[in-house]
């Protein structure tokens, strides 16, 4: 498998992974919308291009690594998207956390084409980038998956094939929503402990050593307790949604029931 790679979206996501690409060996081929955010990729040794068009013109394989269903949609299907230069053969991999539902319809418009996709979100935040320890979820045919497997082991210490095209954000979603769930639980948690006399920090304290601990409560608390409240990532008018509204529609979809 060719060593050159295509790259879009460089954000605080997408920059560090396409840099330990780069450490691994990998030659890429890089495009994001904000120029300043390629510097550190040029400063590697990577080659940037105007369009995500440009740049799956020169890579059999190209990773869309954007925030919301809107914009990976431009990247991958846009009039200067990957689908207008990809060839028969090429590969997608999508590891942006969008729509399951949207992303098989990305697929079968790359399949008119003879491209495959698939879907590979992420977990393990802005420090599992940088350190190549995410997580990576993957759905699609596997001998897609088999052919994309040295790529997501460059940026990630786990490394899940689970099922079909689609099957790979349903799981982060749910991983998301409990994520979220614990998030809320372990603050009104606090807030009870509060009200009740008791000293936040030694809630903590107890909690961490005992069964009520998780990986949300060891993240999440000393954050809470020293007031550092500043999001992990971008935050716009629609980063509250990014999570709830492919997890409404695919349960939708699915015919499950959920809270609203």
């Amino acid at each position: 498998m060719t060593r050159t790679v295509g790259f879009i979206g460089l954000g605080n996501m997408g920059g560090p992974m396409a840099l330990n690409l780069v450490k691994a060996g990998f030659e890429l081929v890089v495009h994001d919308i904000n120029p300043a955010r390629v510097a550190p990729l040029v400063a590697a040794g990577a080659t940037v291009e105007a369009s995500a068009e440009a740049v799956a013109a020169k890579c059999h394989r190209t990773i869309c690594m954007v925030e919301t269903t809107d914009q990976a949609e431009s990247v991958i299907l846009g009039e200067n998207g990957i689908i207008q230069s990809a060839k028969q053969g090429d590969i997608v991999l999508c590891m942006s956390t969008i729509d399951p539902l949207a992303a098989r319809r990305f697929a079968e418009r790359l399949g008119a084409k003879g491209v495959t996709m698939l879907d590979a979100p992420v977990s393990g935040g802005t420090h599992g980038a940088a350190a190549a320890t995410l997580s990576v979820i993957v759905g699609g045919l596997a001998e897609t998956f088999a052919a994309s497997e040295d790529l997501f082991r460059a940026m990630g210490k786990n490394v899940f094939h689970v099922g079909g095209l689609g099957h790979g954000l349903a799981m982060k979603l749910i991983n998301n929503m409990l994520g979220q769930i614990a998030t809320v639980a372990i603050a009104e948690a606090l807030v009870f402990g509060k009200k009740a006399g008791l000293d936040p920090h030694k809630i903590y304290e107890v909690v961490r050593v005992s069964t009520g601990s998780s990986v949300q409560f060891e993240n999440r608390v000393p954050r809470m307790l020293a007031r550092n409240f500043a999001p992990g990532a971008r935050l716009t008018s629609r980063t509250r949604t990014k999570s709830s509204k492919p997890h409404l529609r695919s349960s939708s979809a699915c015919r499950c029931c959920s809270p609203t």
